[in-house]
This record gives C-alpha cells, structure tokens and sequence, in this order.
C-alpha cells in the first residue's frame, strides 16, 4: 500500500477542512495516510532563563513519515512551509505546498486545485525541485548548544534590534571581517526573496549553489550585500559584550552569549518541491512580487504633423 502524508496548520479552519478531505479521498483510493500539523517544525524561541531549546535535526520527523512515503501535501502559508521541510527534509520526502495563507510565495497550488493536484500526485505527473538548506548550530566553547534547519535565513542581532553591534565573520579559508550593523542575514537564494530582499540583498534564482551575507542597517558606506560559493562554511563571532539573539526562518531562535559563535553550512538534506508544471522563477517573481510587470505609461510613436 503506497503511503502519503498530511502537515496542516491547525489554527487556519480553511487547511484544517482541507486535510481531512484530503486524508479522505486519499484513504478511500487505498493509499496509506499520515498527518500531523507544523508546529512539530516550529522550534520555538529560548527565554533568558532557558537560553538553550536543542532539538537535533534528525528528531523532527513526525511518527509515520519516513523515506518509504512517496510524497506529502503541507497546507498552510508559507511559514508552515518552512516548519514542515524541517520535519521531513532529512526522509528525503518531497512536498505539494498548497496556499492557505496570505503571500504563498512558496506553494505550489491553492485550496480549489487540490483535486486536480491530487490525481496528477497519485499519477507521478510532476516534478521535484531541490533546493538547499543550511545546517545552523550554536556552539560554546566545543559543545554544540542548539541547532536547525534552514530554508530561507539565518538572522543574528542585538536586543532591541534597532542597537548596533559588532560582528566577526569567517567565511570559508578567507581572512576574517568586521561588521557593525544592527544585524546579519546569512541567507539561501530560496531565502533572498524574504528578510534578505528587505535589507537590500539580491534576489538570486534558485538553482545557483550560492550564499548572502547582508548586514542590516550597516554603520559603514563599504558593508554591503556579499555573494559568496554555498560550498564554504560561516562562522560568526559576537564581537559584543551583551547577549545576542538568532532567528531561523522566523519561527525557531535562541539567544548568543558573548563567547558562543554560531556556525552555518551548507546541509546534505534538500527542500524537495513538487512543482505539478515546470518550475518558472520570474513568473513567482511577477505573480508574488511584481518583478518584470510592464511600465503602464510605455513611451509610443508620434506621428510629427
């Protein structure tokens, strides 16, 4: 029996509805159903008085989800997204993202497609599109303190963001830098279509194996956006005597002491998108962002008289 799963947002009504018709139809065509919402993916943030929430990547999968399932459908926004590759991305498993939520930048399909969607998911009619995630840890002295996955970015700053700091950065055998900045984003190209793109980063389509590293808010003319090969690790140091804190895709973070330093690669497992046509980037980018729209006042010929 082939076997599917289900990761829903269980404070939207609208994907809460949407799962059970799906574990339905899926379940009456023989097919074997696992489902479980995001909030598995969703880290949650550390306190000042529990600095430290480690959950290893690997223990995230939910019960039932492993590399024997063919595929699973997350319905939800797109923060739901980043929580549910969280929790299969180390099976291997690819997911449909279905919108039910506000941008949906990254779905594929939208609540009233799902059955077309489902029989071409059952049929195999689609592709899978990787992309890269980065492996982020928290490390004190030699002990690894925390650590996740990550889709979109890496953000680091100070408490109140709006209090510039200091940061070291080692990209890599390159010599180390010096930022003073509100903040830094270390972000994946899936990832510069988010935060990154606020602070003034470029987007970068999804296939190039590259990383960003945009300060925010930076107290220098010179420190500007850096695009860099995916294949060398980061390491940042807090040059700062007050603690720190760290975001990953906005929905897990903990908070960087003095002598911690926080280390990024990239990881072996991929996000794996089912896209049910072929994936076309700028037509996200025109849809979602209004990248490319034409200019409605064109100039035109005039004929002289």
């Amino acid at each position: 029996m082939p076997k599917a799963g289900i990761i829903y947002n269980d404070t939207k009504p609208v994907a809460c509805r949407a799962a059970t018709e799906l574990k339905d139809k899926l379940t009456a065509a023989g097919w074997e159903v696992c489902m479980t919402t995001g909030s598995g993916g969703i880290l949650g943030y550390s306190r000042p008085d529990r600095p430290v929430c480690h959950t290893p990547i690997d223990s995230l999968a939910p019960p039932g989800f492993d590399k024997e399932m063919k595929f699973a459908v997350v319905l939800g926004g797109d923060g739901t997204v980043l929580a549910a590759f969280r929790q299969v991305a180390p099976c291997g498993i690819p997911l449909l993202a279905v919108n039910t939520g506000h941008m949906g930048f990254l779905t594929e399909a939208y609540v009233n497609q799902i059955p077309q969607a489902l029989e071409m998911l059952m049929s195999g009619e689609y592709e899978v599109e990787e992309r890269a995630m980065l492996s982020v840890q928290l490390f004190r002295e030699n002990t690894r303190l925390w650590e996740a996955l990550c889709l979109n970015e890496m953000v680091i700053h100070r408490e109140p963001l709006t209090s510039m700091c200091h940061f070291e950065v080692l990209i890599g055998r390159h010599a180390l830098m010096d930022i003073a900045a509100d903040g830094v984003i270390i972000s994946t190209p899936t990832g510069s279509t988010a935060y990154s793109l606020s602070a003034g980063g470029p987007v970068v389509t999804p296939g190039v194996p590259t990383l960003q590293l945009v300060p925010i808010c930076p107290h220098s003319l010179a420190s500007r956006a850096l695009v860099f090969a995916d294949s060398e690790p980061v390491t940042i140091f807090p040059a700062n005597p007050n603690r720190l804190v760290m975001v990953v895709d906005g929905n897990a973070g903990c908070y960087v002491l003095p002598e911690d330093r926080v280390y990024l690669e990239r990881s072996p497992f991929s996000a794996r998108f089912i896209r049910l046509q072929s994936p076309e980037f700028f037509r996200i980018l025109r849809e979602k962002l209004g990248w490319g729209l034409p200019h409605i006042a064109k100039p035109t010929s005039v004929e002289l008289p």
